[in-house]
């Protein structure tokens, strides 16, 4: 179990799962972001707010969407992918502390669950239990349309896969296993974007293209994710070569 935990954090703080949550540190249990009246939820989306500076109810909470299911759950996706291992993401199970940067400043684990399962259960604990019914909440609290907030979880768990292509992990098998997840997967993710897969010389990994906007390009630091639809999908394509070859891990 700690080779597991150590194996994730190699691939960089996106994936560090925190295992001893003093209460003194303010953790925020994600079961309670579940009720879209919680006080929980909505520090949530204030604190995003205030970070990214968002104009908009809608536009923080797709913002908040894609943020939380490409850090909170996505090392479950890569620790399944890589070591074969399903993390117990369930909410009940999880917690984040807040920052005053855009995203959060740590996710933890209540207790440090790691099972040999099936891809169901991995599509259980992070989709059916987890983000799919965090995206109801946020729709039910802002209104934000339930597509979008569902191409933000999308979006989120496609992440764990592409940045660890990109940051030494086995390409080859990190594709197969995404291709797995998401033949298992529900919610539609399948019709919300596409992984695909570019080289540059001697460096190649997985890139997401999104049929999806968080509307990241509202908030105050104006700028579109490199993944957004916005851009057409040469235009994402080229970015992404170019990124590829200067070997860097866009978001």
């Amino acid at each position: 179990m700690t080779d597991v935990f150590a194996r994730l954090e190699s691939f960089g703080a996106r994936f560090r799962l925190e295992r001893d949550l003093a209460p003194e540190q303010d953790w925020i249990g994600c079961d309670r972001l579940l009720d879209p009246g919680s006080e929980e939820l909505a520090r949530v989306l204030e604190a995003e707010r205030q970070a990214s500076g968002q104009v908009s109810d809608h536009a923080t909470a797709l913002t908040v969407m894609a943020v939380y299911a490409g850090t909170v759950t996505a090392s479950a996706l890569l620790a399944w992918a890589i070591e074969g291992a399903v993390v117990d993401v369930r909410p009940s199970n999880m917690a984040i502390r807040l920052s005053p940067q855009h995203g959060f400043e740590a996710v933890g684990l209540r207790e440090p669950y790691v099972v040999d399962a099936p891809v169901e259960t991995l599509v259980s604990w992070v989709l059916e239990e987890h983000l799919l019914p965090l995206a109801q909440a946020m729709r039910v609290r802002t209104r934000a349309g339930l597509r979008q907030l569902n191409g933000g979880v999308a979006y989120g768990c496609a992440a764990a896969f592409c940045i660890a292509s990109r940051r030494g992990g086995d390409v080859d098998r990190l594709q197969s296993a995404y291709e797995t997840f998401l033949a298992a997967s529900t919610g539609g993710l399948d019709r919300l974007g596409e992984v695909i897969r570019l080289r540059e010389g001697d460096r190649e990994g997985l890139f997401y293209l999104r049929n999806t906007c968080c509307l990241y390009y509202t908030s105050a630091e104006a700028v579109k994710c490199s993944s957004c639809c916005l851009d057409s999908v040469e235009d994402r394509i080229t970015a992404y070569r170019r990124v590829l070859a200067e070997g860097g891990v866009p978001h």
